[in-house]
């Protein structure tokens, strides 16, 4: 060895490699790198930025709902394969594995400001939070019990859009939940839809914009198709910020931008003014 060879620490690599490998994650916006702990007890919020992460159905059960009044419904819905898809069995299962869920939306009822409600929230983890006819069934009772509950009724979108995998039957579910939740509007009952990143698709063409409400998380995409396609399709440029909810709220779509921490309060307010009084 040298006189300026420096000796290499043998126990740096070995104490690197049993480092978690989750322990940190940057932040697509600002690039800062944020303690995986941290950033779960921020709500998945970057505290530099305030890019919001994408957030599991259960964790926004626990962000909006009053302390124990949270009970899951439909749980054991799951997708079959109606069209012989090849491989469609295989993958819903392994993602019912990999991910805890039975499908791309988790259903139930809770009290927000003492108020009662339903609640639906797709999950973008299971097949990119896709509708099939499971989605569309489970989103669909959930309606109807709030109807029948007289409860307000809350979706938080998240979606690719239609599932091919289930083709016809996965469109069906557009017009589904939308004459469901005209009952619910007969009613004279509540219906708030809270866009989070990404809602595309038939999602966007159907129930998610027809909110009595519509509110979304900072700069999450709305959309139909893709920017990609939309270009193509029209040939001309997109105007900056297109499809994102800063845009959709200068555009009228959507009534407000609501940050993560300040959800719980807001829906509270909102539920106060619009439901009905005994």
């Amino acid at each position: 060895m040298g006189i300026f060879d420096k000796p290499r620490l043998k126990r740096a690599s070995k104490g690197r490699d049993n480092l978690p490998d989750d322990l940190w994650t940057k932040c697509p916006d600002c690039g800062e790198l944020l303690h995986t702990l941290d950033l779960k007890q921020n709500d998945l919020v970057c505290p530099n930025c305030f890019h919001h992460f994408l957030m599991g159905a259960y964790d926004r059960f626990k962000l909006i709902a009053d302390e124990d009044t949270f009970e899951e419904t439909e749980t054991d819905l799951i997708s079959t394969n109606p069209l012989g898809f090849s491989h469609y069995s295989q993958k819903t299962e392994l993602l019912r594995t990999k991910t805890g869920l039975k499908d791309a939306v988790v259903t139930g009822k809770m009290k927000i400001g003492g108020n009662p409600v339903m609640v639906a929230v797709m999950d973008f983890k299971f097949f990119a939070g896709s509708m099939g006819s499971v989605v569309g069934e489970k989103i669909t009772r959930a309606i109807e019990q709030a109807t029948a509950e007289k409860r307000a009724i809350l979706i938080f979108s998240s979606s690719s859009g239609a599932r091919m995998q289930e083709g016809m039957l996965s469109l069906m579910q557009m017009a589904k939940t939308c004459g469901a939740l005209a009952l619910h509007s007969e009613a004279k009952l509540p219906y708030i839809s809270i866009f989070t990143h990404p809602t595309t698709g038939g999602v966007t063409a159907s129930y998610a914009t027809i909110g009595d409400i519509n509110i979304a998380e900072p700069k999450c995409m709305i959309g139909f198709a893709g920017p990609r396609v939309v270009k193509e399709t029209t040939h001309q440029d997109l105007p900056p910020g297109f499809q994102t909810a800063e845009f959709m709220l200068d555009h009228g779509l959507i009534d407000a931008i609501i940050q993560r921490r300040d959800l719980r309060r807001k829906l509270s307010q909102y539920l106060d003014y619009t439901m009905p009084q005994s």
